[in-house]
């Protein structure tokens, strides 16, 4: 028995088909379906993608539908110990953690998010209490989407004592992945800080998401030194590396060489292409066959005023900002928002094919290169075959009554 069919649903290969869903999952794609239906759903034509995957934010400290918070810039150019000033500064001030971090919850999700990493900050100042929150929202919202968490230490681990064993506590409190930041320049011990998050990673069998915003060939080295670990416990394709903004400060050669060594150790690397600063050589890593994958990162926080919750628009920046203008490289910018991220959270069921999870954004577009250029905001967003949100608009609630809001 299908439970849901979609009718005219436009593929990117151009064909036009029916997908048949059962208990969440699809279960048949080809032309002329016929089968006991307990609903039909008609595309029109639209073009259907599997859900897009937020693969790097921070649901705890974003200020989207809280009160503005104007950008406060550095003094001496981009200086993480300093965001993170005015980030705790700006906190003090802020709503709610669990209020806040449904507005952008429920932004992402209307815009087509079916999946998500966030990452949840951890020091000795705010202790748990970040994560606590986050776990609560998890829960709320375990219907829309999949939600994974990363014990994130925003104050670094070696400076910050008490941090690695509450980062040990996070993860036996439901968090799904130990999370770093900066080893050299944070903590200024490389493998003091790595010991700490590779250790907790192995004792608790979780995978790692490592903030790396160092610069040139500090970073380079930083991420030489985690795909060795990585590669010599075995860990391949379970670590990820976010930013890795040195990777972008390297000449061409040097790219390349490392790229070959970041694909061989099956570590993921995360971009947002950020406008003010060098990132990541997505289509060098790519040819070598390096994961890649995105997110918004930060949405209206302390780090910027950015942010509209869509991935769609992300893949566009990215294609932009990488100068991507061939139909293969607009699909490149695509994957990293959908099928890449759902590689580095290891997703069960993701994609377009029988036996993935019915979790389905359909789009006025054509195919997918036109999709990424033009960035439709009219869209249909459906997880497990359900539609959860239309154009915008968020339809469906999470488990806990609360208000429906638009995207912006």
């Amino acid at each position: 028995m299908t439970d849901i069919l979609f009718n005219n649903a436009l593929l990117d290969t151009g064909e036009t088909v029916s997908i048949a869903t059962s208990s969440g999952r699809i279960t048949a794609i080809g032309p002329g379906i016929v089968a006991g239906v307990a609903e039909t759903v008609d595309l029109g034509g639209a073009l259907v993608v599997p859900g897009f995957v937020e693969g790097h934010i921070h649901l705890d400290t974003s200020f989207y539908g809280d009160s503005w918070k104007p950008h406060k810039p550095c003094l001496n150019g981009f200086d993480v110990h300093e965001r993170v000033r005015f980030q705790n500064e700006n906190l003090a001030e802020a709503g709610p953690i669990v209020e806040r971090a449904r507005n952008q919850l429920e932004l992402c999700i209307a815009n087509g998010a079916t999946a998500m990493r966030s990452h949840a900050m951890i020091d000795n100042v705010v202790g748990l209490t970040h994560v606590e929150a986050l776990l609560q929202v998890r829960s709320e919202y375990s219907d829309l989407i999949d939600l994974q968490l990363v014990a994130f230490p925003q104050s670094g681990i070696i400076t910050n004592p008490g941090t690695a064993e509450l980062m040990d506590e996070a993860i036996a409190m439901g968090c799904d992945l130990v999370g770093g930041l900066d080893p050299a320049t944070f903590d200024r011990t490389v493998d003091g800080h790595l010991d700490v998050v590779f250790d907790i990673a192995e004792r608790r069998g979780v995978d790692m998401d490592i903030h790396l915003h160092d610069f040139g060939t500090v970073g380079a080295f930083e991420i030489e030194v985690i795909c060795a670990r990585t590669e010599a416990l075995g860990m391949q394709g379970h670590v990820a590396v976010s930013h890795a903004y040195g990777l972008g400060d390297l000449d061409e050669p040097a790219q390349r060489k490392i790229a070959d060594l970041i694909a061989k150790s099956g570590v993921s690397i995360m971009t947002n292409a950020p406008g003010h600063h060098s990132f990541p050589p997505v289509r060098i890593l790519a040819e070598a066959g390096a994961n890649v994958f995105s997110g918004s990162d930060n949405i209206q926080d302390s780090w910027w005023p950015y942010g509209d919750g869509d991935m769609l628009t992300r893949a566009m920046l990215i294609g932009y900002r990488c100068g991507f203008f061939t139909d293969e490289l607009l699909r490149l910018a695509f994957d990293v928002t959908t099928r890449n991220g759902a590689k580095a959270m290891r997703l069960d069921g993701y994609g377009l094919e029988v036996g993935d999870k019915a979790d389905l954004v359909a789009l006025a577009a054509r195919h997918v290169p036109e999709a990424v250029a033009s960035v439709p905001k009219p869209r249909k967003v459906f997880k497990g075959g359900k539609l959860i949100a239309e154009n915008g608009v968020l339809l469906a609630s999470r488990s806990a009554t609360s208000p429906v809001r638009p995207a912006a």
